[in-house]
């Protein structure tokens, strides 16, 4: 026990009954997601990451202003000075030849970057040269970037005009070259790099002429007539980059250990420069050994990632990727770093340029400006990689020693792994999230870092959005073509989360229409001749006299799963459809799983979105049509009659979509209800264009289908009047109502304008209108049927499921669920819960074991707005339910007041004839059967905060014949197993699991009589059914069909009203007949072991699962409560108060789960409820 208690959700239960911790473990019934959710996608973020205007850099203009020997006049170098160019020293050979060996090593160091550019060398060029050369490659690169570099190294610096310069043709002169004609040869989109004093004087001139170009295209766009218009117009000069070495008034630092061109070496030799200058630091005496020369012989390339030289690199990209994702804005991120390849790298080494030549006192200069980067603190992680490997350089040189990675990339993984361990919810991003992608890179790390990645990735939809952003793409990408088994489960992870997120990856399947089009409407159009021909049965004859048709849809759930052929064509191929829909077949099976998982007994989630039929939508065929045709469908003949086969795809759709369009959840029927009528409606058109249907083949309108929201019913008093006017309906939608909870009390005979809102929009129209009227006094010719029914043509049937289906990856799944934690409102609101089911459970038990003699204190009365057929306690809350013919009301039982009224949706032919509570010690939702066979689950009743709405419904049972007489539909719910038994005027007992939302077991009852009870025992496995016929017949469900029925007692000769199992090992079977004779049954004997007589002609029965009551309801207007010895304990005949009227005949009554509370409703309207005696309460 103490182990028990150790374990108990609540320690305050520890000291109660074990039973009371079985609140707990108790499953809940429709409480997932799609049931509780609205069906719909989520808001998808906008993604910006996916680059609509991808560039490459095609061309190269290398511009180099050296001047070999000659020094310009306005700069003073030092003595000694810095003298490389290209890591070349000019003075080692000849002017000419130092000029060419230079631009050949400039285009090197280029090519490493972009080898499939086209490169154009310009030595020491005059003003024509340069013009020739950026014209002839703009006009090859078209729309593409176009790069100038440019070395001014030998000539003066840039004017403050915006002018750089270059040479004559005899190298006597310096000749000036405006910025603003660089930019008209050059044009847009391109990049310029300027490695030469003062550089950042060419920015702000370039800049202002650009601004100048905007103005004139400006002017030019406004007024046709302006001088400017009648010139060419310049180009814009928006999509230009610019990279240079210092600012405005700065001139290049000329320390003799670094190369006159140490901005150009920063872009195109970034590591060898990095490396160089970590020479030159202090830091590099704690490694000894190491000098420039050493620098020099270090082994590998920069593209193999196991050298040592590969995998500095490696880092070097991930850490000044990282820096820049961190410090860029993200917009400026993608366009600079994630655009084009070239750009990006240079952009990168401009990271490195700004660290080192900020150590010179020069600021190297960008447009777009970039927020300064030299001291991120991801440049440590840098130094240390780059001390961890000169390291070992020596002894890899010397001694032949093998290299050691560097433990980089996996102390980064740790780093990130913290943050995702660690971090609380509103946080940073983790500044590493571009190191994990780089790491993808590696088989070493790989595994790790993807489990990582998916753990961030499940964050929610911004993670992904970040993960996009930094680059994922590419890399999970290629990942798909790797053949490594482990990695597979996480990159199917990744990808559902990235697919959930941006939907437009998501490549659509293949739609199979056309070739399926013609074939469907000939199926279609056979079923409806010949539905013309086909008689119906004989109708159950209503209230009202009017003839109704008999609803045998065989509706499971499962066809739910094939909701609309728009659906089907899009998720499959013709063969393998019509392999699976051979399987599921209209018949329901016994047992087994099924082909389709459809999720739903029709959730509001499952197949079907919030598309609604609009009020004045009119429908090609009627309820009764369809309902013929499915009748029709059954024909084997019609395999002769079409050229279709009987069992081809076409056929078994059609099938399907005729019996979903009797569905009793409305959604699922309006979008069959939507297919099969833009079917017949082609069908139609191609067969006879003069005339849609004839009136002749439409009869009595069926009922209309509700929505799923409860109706409130607020007209005076009353739900739903019946129109007796007969109608032929071409819709099955009613008019939706606004809700109101003014609830009136009364119910009389509904008359009046108010009363008109309930009847169904198709009752309006005249029996014998045209097909196509638009509505009530319209008339319509001819010549528009076919506009007035376009819609159908081109309407397309889209649900909501999908999308919503793709939300549940793009939420947190590795989150611990809210209602598993201690703390959240939702585990405080169970707890709450089950401590008060303990307290009733206890305090009720203490009531009934203090004994009771009478039963007859009236503690509440009522006038239901209905006459009362069935009533039900709510378990824990003091609320009961009162079902009249086709509505539901709540009162509270403690306080008097009405609490909710709302219409249950049946049809009106139908009436309620079950109720249950389902997860009644949790979040209770309604159950209500009907006897048509549907049932109807409801949520939020009784809720002052929100309406009732339906949560699912699906056709229970088929073919029951709607009577007045009959037992309609019985069910009996196991909350332990969440199973629901279902029968009535059928010849079985259905068993439904609401977890896998599927029919699992139809037990033949074996008698040609209904059943009329049905009481089960989740421990024992044991089903009680009592019958009209007056037996009693036990089935153990454990078993199989043929042998299920275990016991048949035969000893009532009446109908039987009740039958109950007592839910202990021992229990026996309490069983009470019309007649009023009570008999006991041990499930193990043949015969009964007790026999009592009770008070004859009973109307209604219950028994105290615990006080050992019963109670009887008889039509001579009273109710007796007897003890299980069969002894009175007293009549109840009249209402309490001054001068107590008499009670009507009893229609229904109820004792409560727990307290000993009698529930009694009477025809007369009255609804009541009975207690022990007030002293002993």
């Amino acid at each position: 026990m103490e182990s028990e208690m150790l374990q108990s959700p609540l320690l305050g239960l520890g000291e109660e009954d074990e039973a009371d911790l079985t609140d707990w473990n108790l499953p809940l019934a429709f409480m997932k997601k799609r049931h509780c959710e609205k069906i719909e996608g989520s808001k998808s973020l906008a993604q910006s990451w996916r680059m609509k205007d991808r560039m490459k850099t095609v061309s190269v203009a290398l511009v180099l202003c050296l001047n070999v020997g000659v020094d310009p006049p306005d700069v003073v170098k030092t003595t000694p000075c810095a003298r490389l160019e290209c890591w070349i020293d000019p003075l080692s050979m000849g002017p000419q030849k130092a000029l060419e060996t230079i631009g050949a090593n400039l285009q090197k160091q280029y090519e490493n970057w972009q080898p499939r550019a086209r490169y154009k060398q310009s030595l020491d060029p005059t003003v024509d040269e340069v013009k020739k050369l950026c014209t002839s490659l703009r006009r090859n690169a078209k729309e593409e970037r176009v790069l100038f570099h440019y070395n001014g190294h030998g000539v003066p610096r840039p004017t403050v005009n915006g002018e750089i310069w270059v040479f004559n043709k005899n190298y006597t002169q310096y000749i000036p070259l405006s910025i603003y004609d660089l930019q008209t040869w050059m044009g847009s989109p391109s990049i310029f790099v300027y490695d030469c004093s003062n550089a950042g004087l060419i920015v702000k001139s370039f800049k202002q002429f650009a601004l100048q170009r905007e103005q004139e295209l400006e002017v030019a766009a406004i007024n046709p007539n302006h001088p400017l218009a009648q010139m060419p117009l310049p180009p814009s000069m928006k999509n230009c980059i610019q990279l240079a070495a210092c600012e405005a008034n700065e001139l290049l630092p000329m320390i003799p250990d670094l190369p006159a061109d140490l901005f150009t070496s920063c872009l195109t030799t970034p590591i060898k420069i990095a490396l160089r200058w970590f020479c030159m630091q202090k830091c590099v005496s704690l490694v000894p050994g190491v000098t420039l020369d050493l620098i020099e012989k270090i082994p590998g390339r920069l593209n193999d990632r196991r050298t040592p030289l590969g995998e500095l690199n490696w880092i070097f990209t991930a850490i000044t990727d990282t820096i820049a994702w961190n410090v860029l804005p993200r917009d400026l991120f993608q366009k600079l770093f994630r655009q084009d390849l070239l750009v990006a790298s240079l952009f990168r080494n401009f990271l490195l340029a700004e660290r080192i030549m900020r150590s010179y006192n020069c600021t190297p200069v960008s447009s777009p400006r970039l927020p300064p980067t030299y001291m991120h603190a991801m440049w440590q992680a840098w130094d240390l990689a780059v001390d961890i490997c000169l390291s070992q350089l020596p002894t890899i040189i010397e001694e032949g020693t093998a290299f050691r990675h560097s433990p980089f990339f996996a102390e980064q993984l740790t780093a990130f792994q913290v943050w995702l361990t660690m971090g609380v919810e509103n946080r940073n991003p983790p500044e590493q999230l571009p190191i994990v992608l780089q790491v993808l890179l590696s088989q070493v790390h790989r595994l790790r870092a993807l489990d990582l990645l998916g753990r961030f990735l499940d964050l929610g939809p911004w993670a992904v959005s970040l993960a996009l952003s930094v680059g994922i793409f590419p890399y999970v990408l290629k990942l798909l073509q790797s053949s490594a088994r482990e990695l597979r489960p996480l990159l199917v992870f990744i990808w559902a989360k990235i697919l959930a997120v941006d939907s437009e990856l998501v490549v659509a399947l293949s739609h199979l229409v056309v070739q399926y089009e013609s074939n469907f409407c000939t199926v279609a159009l056979q079923f409806m001749e010949e539905e013309k021909n086909y008689p119906l049965p004989s109708p159950a004859t209503t209230e009202g006299g009017s003839l109704t048709p008999v609803r045998d849809s065989p509706c499971t759930p499962r066809l739910r799963s094939v909701s609309s052929y728009g659906n089907i064509r899009a998720v499959t191929t013709a063969r393998s459809l019509n392999k699976s829909l051979q399987n599921l077949s209209l018949t329901e099976e016994s047992g087994g799983s099924v082909a389709f998982s459809p999720g739903n007994l029709s959730t509001s989630s499952s197949a079907s979105s919030t598309l609604g039929s609009p009020e004045n939508e009119e429908y090609i065929l009627s309820f009764e049509t369809i309902d013929k045709m499915r009748r029709v469908s059954s024909y084997s003949s019609l395999n002769s009659l079409i050229g279709v086969s009987f069992n081809s795809v076409y056929t078994q759709i059609w099938r399907v979509l005729l019996h979903l369009a009797a569905d009793p959840y409305p959604d699922v029927s309006d979008l069959a209800m939507k297919v099969l009528n833009s079917i017949a409606y082609k069908a139609t058109v191609n067969a006879r264009p003069q005339r849609i249907l004839t009136t002749s083949s439409l009869t009595q309108s069926a009922p209309a289908s509700p929505t799923n929201k409860g109706i409130h019913i607020h007209q005076a008093g009353g739900s739903p009047p019946t129109s007796s006017a007969s109608s032929s309906s071409l819709t099955n939608d009613v008019a939706k109502q606004p809700v109101s909870r003014d609830l009136p009390a009364g119910r009389p005979g509904t008359t009046g304008p108010v009363a008109v809102q309930y009847t169904p929009h198709s009752h309006q129209f005249p029996r014998t209108r045209k097909m196509f009227d638009k509505g009530p006094d319209q008339t319509t010719d001819d010549a528009d049927d076919a506009a007035g029914h376009r819609s159908f043509v081109s309407a397309t049937m889209q649900t909501g499921f999908c999308d919503w289906s793709a939300r549940y990856f793009a939420q947190p799944v590795m989150k611990i669920p809210e209602e598993h934690d201690l703390e959240s409102q939702i585990r405080k609101e169970r707890e709450w819960r089950f401590l008060r089911n303990t307290r009733v459970r206890k305090q009720a038990q203490q009531l009934i074991q203090k004994g009771i003699t009478r039963l007859d204190d009236q503690i509440f009365l009522n006038r239901n707005p209905g006459v009362p057929s069935v009533v039900k306690f709510h378990p824990f809350t003091p609320c009961v339910a009162v079902a009249d013919k086709d509505s539901i009301c709540f009162w509270d039982w403690e306080k008097g007041e009405k609490l909710d009224y709302f219409h249950n949706g049946n049809p009106r032919y139908t009436r309620v004839t079950a109720m249950e509570y389902l997860n009644g010690q949790d979040c209770s939702l309604l159950l209500t059967a009907t006897d048509d066979g549907a049932i109807r689950v409801w949520k939020n009743f009784a809720d002052l905060e929100k309406n009732p709405e339906m949560v699912t419904a699906w056709q229970g049972l088929s073919d029951m014949l709607p009577t007045t007489r009959g037992a309609g539909m019985v069910v009996d719910w196991e909350q332990e197993t969440g199973l629901l038994m279902s029968s009535g005027d059928v010849r079985i007992v259905r068993i439904w699991d609401t977890d896998r939302e599927m029919k699992v077991q139809d037990i033949p009852t074996g008698a040609d009589s209904c059943v009329t009870s049905l009481s089960c025992d989740s421990h024992r496995s044991l089903i009680v059914a009592g019958l009209g016929d007056g037996s009693i017949r036990v089935y153990d469900r454990r078993m199989a069909l043929s042998e299920c029925r275990v016991m048949t007692y035969r000893e009532h000769t009446a109908w039987v009203v009740k039958a109950y199992l007592q839910k202990h090992p021992e229990g026996h079977i309490m069983s009470v007949s019309a007649n009023g004779d009570v008999r006991f049954f041990d499930p193990r004997m043949p015969e009964s072991v007790n026999v009592l007589q009770i008070i004859k002609g009973l109307t209604a029965l219950d028994i105290h699962p615990q006080a050992n009551l019963i109670a009887c309801g008889s039509m001579n207007q009273f109710t007796a409560i007897y003890n299980g010895s069969g002894e009175l304990i007293n009549h109840i005949k009249y209402y309490d108060g001054f001068m107590g009227q008499r009670v009507g005949a009893i229609s229904c009554l109820a004792f409560h789960p727990h307290w000993p509370h009698l529930a009694v409703g009477s025809n007369d309207y009255y609804i009541s409820v009975y207690s022990v005696e007030k002293r002993v309460r």
